[in-house]
Order: structure tokens, then sequence, then C-alpha cells
């Protein structure tokens, strides 16, 4: 299908919608003239990076744009002859949760901690439904069932802490479905997920819009996924629309430059198949291999409990990592996956020494087993973390060559001129311009930040960084830049990386060696060639078959 083909008509239609923002300097234009259409039962997605406008196109239909910050300045949003702009904020509650519906990425955050599921449910239907408590209770039930919540009734009585991201996202759609709306809005809905959750989220969303009926609005950076669920795509870039048509169109005949760049970035599982070593993207001759290896870790242990509890009652000692042993060396990359709980996070903070743990951990030759914190210092010269979230990991107070500066204060390298021109060759070995220095964290995208965090960790001139979930948070495009530098900077300066993540296809683009863990055990590990080509587990052959591919063809044929 194609542009000119006539298609039924639509549900919802967002017509030239222009939105400012109020800043210190004056009104600035974030959203410009952006429209669209969605057909009853179509998947509409609404791609693009970070900034692009998407979720505040969302927002804006469900008339939840903050005002004293954003206003709408042009423009209609009609929900069927509806416009939706018009109406008063009484009759726009209604529509809201009603007609349409949304999820949001994290699904802890938008559930009430201190409230059952049943409740949140029940209320949400009692709402919109005008229904009494018993019937609404029995809804709940059957919105659970239908969302593949087993004992419906048991979880009902549970609070969000007590479920998996999985589970909590599942009910989030229970929740959004429980009024039967017409529209669907869907932010990002799986990028908090594992792989293999993300593709149940998927099925599932996809079977409840066949059999509700439901048009569904799915925003998302991640083109696998659009390639999976999308009818139609718009391509969002800085507030503009760039290009909207067929999924199909948009994969095979993309018009627009910055379609094209995004569809390139895109990750694609079995690009680098047949070859054991990543892919070279500087001239620096390969590095000699040291005598020994920078990580060996033997036998690893971390459990949790076993001390007093509550009113003097012993909790039950839990292992998260059992017994796990690997060794790594200079300028390889260890690739360490598997899904949220399986014990990735725990082994990296584990053999940097960041929590206790039993067994064996050797950086550079040295055990660091039983040490103290005074006694690990000299260690940490060798050995750096790069974490999941930039802007979490760096002080908002601190501008960005303090926090680059910080490692060698602590280590009392240099003075204050040699640290300062330590930071300035820092910050252009990542990329960024040594005038950075002076500027903070809020003042640069996620991909800059964490390119500071890399320069950050490369302060102490490391022979060991553990990266860990280190480009989950960044855009498409951004991601594959920042691999890039990190597959630069390895082959430079001969670093080994221990890789810890669930992406399938980042693990295949940065590792020599590759770990699979489940339930804290390595279930499989090996070449990537043999991983990701001969796998012998079960579990490693569902993580790398629940890899979104960015090819609409497929799932569906043309």
């Amino acid at each position: 299908m194609n542009e000119t083909t006539p298609r039924a008509a639509p549900i919802l239609s967002v017509r030239d919608l222009s939105i400012d923002a109020r800043t210190p300097g004056g009104l600035k234009r974030i959203l410009d003239s952006v429209g669209f259409d969605i057909a009853v039962g179509e998947t509409l997605c609404l791609a693009g990076e970070s900034g692009s406008g998407k979720s505040v196109t969302s927002l804006a239909i469900m008339g939840l744009l903050p005002k004293a910050s954003l206003r709408v300045t042009a423009g209609e949003i009609r929900l069927g002859d509806t416009d939706l702009l018009r109406l008063p904020e009484k009759a726009m509650r209604r529509v809201r949760g009603g007609d349409i519906a949304m999820i949001f990425q994290e699904p802890m955050t938008s559930l009430n901690p201190v409230m059952s599921i049943g409740t949140q449910l029940v209320e949400a239907i009692r709402e919109h439904q005008d229904a009494l408590a018993e019937n609404a209770q029995a809804v709940a039930r059957r919105m659970l069932d239908a969302v593949h919540i087993a004992d419906p009734a048991r979880r009902m009585t549970q609070y969000p802490h007590e479920l998996s991201g999985g589970m909590r996202q599942r009910v989030m759609i229970a929740m959004a479905l429980s009024c039967q709306p017409k529209v669907l809005i869907a932010d990002e809905p799986t990028t908090a997920l594992d792989v293999t959750v993300q593709a149940q989220i998927l099925k599932l969303m996809r079977e409840l819009k066949h059999e509700f009926g439901t048009s569904i609005l799915m925003i998302t950076h991640d083109m696998g996924v659009v390639a999976e669920m999308a009818d139609r795509v718009v391509i969002m870039q800085n507030g503009r629309t760039v290009e909207q048509g067929d999924v199909i169109d948009i994969f095979h005949r993309p018009v627009a430059a910055y379609t094209r760049e995004l569809l390139s970035a895109a990750p694609r599982l079995g690009t680098y198949a047949g070859t054991d070593e990543p892919p070279r993207v500087s001239a620096a001759a390969p590095r000699p291999p040291l005598p020994r290896p920078v990580l060996e870790v033997t036998d690893l242990t971390v459990t949790y409990g076993g001390r007093t509890g509550w009113f003097g009652r012993d909790t039950e000692q839990q292992a998260t990592v059992k017994g796990i042993s690997f060794r790594l060396e200079a300028g390889r990359t260890l690739g360490l996956v598997g899904e949220s709980g399986s014990g990735k996070s725990t082994t990296g903070k584990a053999v940097l020494g960041l929590i206790p743990f039993k067994g064996s951990v050797r950086i550079d030759g040295q055990e660091i087993s039983g040490l103290s914190a005074r006694a690990m210092q000299p260690i940490r010269r060798a050995a750096q973390m790069i974490f999941q979230d930039p802007y979490a990991s760096l002080d908002p107070r601190m501008n960005v060559g303090a926090a680059v500066a910080e490692p060698l204060v602590i280590h009392g390298i240099g003075n204050a001129s040699d640290r300062r021109d330590r930071v300035a060759a820092l910050l252009k070995r990542v990329g960024l311009t040594a005038d950075a220095a002076e500027r903070y964290p809020h003042e640069f995208s996620g991909g800059q930040r964490q390119r500071i965090c890399i320069a950050r960790a490369l302060a102490l001139e490391p022979k060991l960084i553990v990266a860990d979930e280190s480009v989950a948070a960044l855009d498409v495009s951004v991601r594959a830049r920042v691999l890039d530098l990190m597959l630069e900077l390895q082959e430079q300066m001969g670093l080994a990386y221990l890789f810890i993540s669930h992406d399938m296809a980042v693990i295949e683009k940065m590792a020599h060696v590759v770990a699979v863990m489940r339930g804290g055990e390595l279930v499989e590990m090996g070449s990537r060639r043999t991983v990701f080509q001969e796998q012998r587990d079960d579990y490693t052959r569902a993580l790398i078959g629940a890899v979104p591919i960015p090819d609409p063809t497929v799932y569906r044929r043309a």
C-alpha cells in the first residue's frame, strides 16, 4: 500500500499541530505543523530520536501538556468528529482513559506503589464505565486474564513492587484496555524490557488489537519494533514530520536522508555472522597480547540475606551469582548477556569489588578478594565502570571539567594545570570540544553525556572497563556512534571490556567472547561465532530468536 491507496475514514486525525515552549529567551517552537491520520484498527508508529517531538505529540493528544511551559499554538486534534483541543477539561477527562488510553514507558513510575493492582484497575474501570464495585472487580480479573497474567485473583491483591517489569507492563496494558478505548497510545512501551519480555508484550498488543479492534499509536526509536508492529510510519525529526507512509515503503524505499540514516543505524543481528572479531574502526595496529589476563574470575559467588532481619528473624540466604568463572585479555571484549535478574550487573559490581563476594577475582594479576577500601584504591586505577544512565552518573552541580578530573584529584595525579590539560585531551578523544569542560551535564544530549562518562572512565588510563548497559538508554544512531567510539578506544589503547547488555545485536557487534547468564549461572560461553551460530542452550536460542528484525517483510508479505 502507498499514500495514494484509499484508506478507511480516520478515527484520529492530527492536523498542522504546532506547540511552543516557554523559555527564558521567549517562546520556542518545538513542534511544527505535524499531521497524520490513524484508521480504525490500524497501528501507526511515530519514529525518531529523542527530542524529535514524538512524546510531546502524544501528550497533546491526551490533553496532558504542562500548561505552565507548553502550549498549542495551531492545529487541531480530532477524535472522529470531536476536536479535542476545544473540549473543556471535564469533558476531556471522560475521553482520557475512556476513548483514548495511554501506556507509558516505565510501568513502575506509572503505577501507584501504595495501592494494590486490583484497586488501581477497579478505580480506572469505575471512573470510565460507571460500574458497580463487584462488576468492576470481575472486569479487572478478566482483563488480567486477557493479558495472560496467571492467577489474576491473587495478582489483584499484590503491589507493583511484587511484580516483574514485564508483568507490570501487562497490568498497564490491562488498565488501558479495560474501558475498550478507540485509540491506544503506547509511548516506548518496551524500551525498559528484556528482549524476550519485549517480544511477549509486542505479541500481546497485536493479539489485543485484533480482539478489541483498537487503533494503536506507537511511539518508539527502535526500528525493529517499528518493522514488527506498524502498518504505517511517521518519521519525525526536530519537531517536524520528515516522511510518512506504508511501513514497507518506508523501510525499502525511504525518501528522506534522515530516514535512511535511522535505518542504516539500526542494529541487525547477523551483520557480523561468520567472524570472531568486532569490526575495526581505526587504523591503529593491533597491540601484542600481555603475558597475563587483565581479569581472572574463578568460582565467583554473590549471596544476599542470611543476616538477622526484622523482629529478629533470619532472612533466607540466596545466591544471585553462583560460582561462575571466566577470564578476559587486554584488547578484547567479553559480552555478558541475559535477562533482568540473571546476575549480569551483580557480576559487574563484584569484579570491581563494589559488593561482597566469595571466590577469586584478579585484576591485572592482583587478587582483590578481602581487600579493604583503602587497599583497593591503587587497583581502581586499572579498572573503571561506565553505568547505564549517564545523567544519573554525573553530579548535576559539577561542571564537566570537574567531573572528568575527579578521579585524577582522588588519586593525587598532577597539579591543577596538568589536570586541565588532561581533561581537555580526554574530551577531545571522545569527540567533544575543550570548552565542554565549562558546561554542566543538563546542557548535553544523552549521547554526549555518555561520552563524558567514557572520558571520566579513561582519566586514570585503566586496562579494564566494565560497561553496564552503557548504551541501552541511547537513540539508535547515537548508540551506533558511541559503540564505534568504544571500539576505536579499544583498538588504540588495548582496553579490555566486560560489556554487560541484554541486547543481542549490540553484543554481536562488540564481543570477542560471549557469556550467557540465567539465574546467576553461565549457561553458555564461547566465541562470538560459536554462540551466535551454533547455540547449544535453548535459552540462548530464545534470546536470539526474540530480537526484533528491522525489516517489515519478515513479519508480513508485501
